[in-house]
């Protein structure tokens, strides 16, 4: 569940909104065990999606480098080129 948290920091362009709420849903999910949580735990669910969202935007904010931002077209093709290299060795064994 939580390979699709992906490195969020020192990227060009930097994570949007989006993606960091998609990190902290994957994150509450992963914790509670929860894909969907139940109506009784849905006000609490959503609750630490959105505090969790905060905390991790204020520390992208915050986080300093001195290493020139990645590309994330070349970071995606450098995964892809991994994942086939990894998957082309496991089926071959």
């Amino acid at each position: 569940m939580c390979r699709n948290i992906r490195t969020l920091y020192n990227f060009a362009p930097p994570a949007n909104e989006d993606e960091v709420r998609a990190a902290a849903l994957q994150y509450v999910r992963k914790v509670s065990g929860f894909t969907k949580p139940s109506q009784a735990n849905d006000e609490a669910f959503h609750r630490a999606v959105d505090a969790i969202t905060e905390v991790t935007e204020r520390l992208l904010g915050e986080l300093v480098t001195n290493a020139p931002p990645k590309d994330r077209e070349i970071e995606a093709a450098k995964a892809r080129q991994r994942a086939q290299a990894r998957y082309t060795i496991t089926a071959a064994g």
